[in-house]
């Protein structure tokens, strides 16, 4: 027999069953990626986080350390449509027909749709807009009802925040908010040409449908709303603290609409030397 004592033999062993630090650092850098990414990220999304964080890895290596630290992703629900097409209203014509990657630069197509979200006090309806190139939601509004100003408030906050230059095609459904006098005069103002999606076709709004459901599931869902101002709050932080400038998207090559956006800024400005 070898000579080990006793007390020696089960030291060792217990360094052989605790995990190595490297391990250890990673397994911790990896939780906390999921939770930045408010537990959204697949193997893909997390696989770039990590990278970023100094670990380079396989995509199956991460699918095998998501399996052992058991990292999922929170599931979406269905949700209702809000807004009404049945009126006799003008249409504008579909001008994206489900094009919606032929953007070259920010503020050239935004896509706009509502939804609601339940509270105790009320629905709290939401208007938000999204531009194409960059995936940036520009312009948001939430009120207890969603007439045409709920829309209009949406619009105003996009226009202040861009400066958008005449000629933005500006998509929506066919909902009577969007069709009304005075939202289709408030376009007009600004230089923007009208597109409506055809009757009863999400996928003709589909990134905005994608928006509500990234909403929805990675937030909405996991609270309970006592007041409509609680949220507001929470999707306000949504919003400016997680969508625009964290959350990665896969069609922007894994990287946040704000850090998609600088990288672009950066491209023309290198252009120009």
């Amino acid at each position: 027999m070898l000579d080990v004592s006793r007390s020696g033999y089960y030291k060792w062993l217990a360094r052989c069953q605790q995990p190595a630090p490297d391990t250890v650092a990673l397994e911790t850098a990896a939780r906390a990626a999921h939770a930045r990414g408010r537990e959204s990220y697949g193997p893909k999304r997390l696989k770039t986080e990590l990278a970023e964080m100094g670990y380079s890895m396989s995509l199956s290596a991460i699918k095998r350390l998501r399996a052992r630290l058991g990292l999922r992703c929170r599931h979406r629900r269905r949700f209702v449509r809000t807004t009404d097409s049945n009126h006799s209203l003008p249409i504008a014509p579909n001008l994206l027909e489900q094009r919606f990657d032929g953007t070259t630069a920010p503020n050239q197509v935004w896509v706009t749709d509502i939804t609601y979200v339940a509270t105790d006090e009320g629905w709290l309806y939401v208007a938000a807009i999204n531009d194409l190139f960059n995936k940036k939601i520009v312009g948001w509004a939430m009120e207890d009802h969603m007439r045409t100003e709920l829309v209009s408030q949406a619009l105003w906050m996009a226009v202040k925040q861009e400066r958008p230059k005449p000629g933005l095609i500006h998509h929506s459904d066919r909902g009577s908010q969007y069709a009304s006098h005075g939202y289709r005069q408030q376009l007009t103002q600004f230089g923007m040409v009208a597109s409506m999606s055809r009757r009863g076709n999400c996928y003709d709004n589909a990134p905005m449908e994608s928006f509500w459901a990234s909403l929805k599931k990675e937030q909405v869902y996991h609270q309970h709303y006592r007041t409509r101002a609680q949220a507001r709050a929470d999707i306000f932080d949504y919003i400016e603290s997680f969508y625009n400038t964290i959350r990665r998207h896969s069609s922007l090559a894994n990287q946040s609409p704000m850090d998609f956006n600088a990288a672009f800024i950066n491209t023309l400005k290198q252009e120009k030397i």
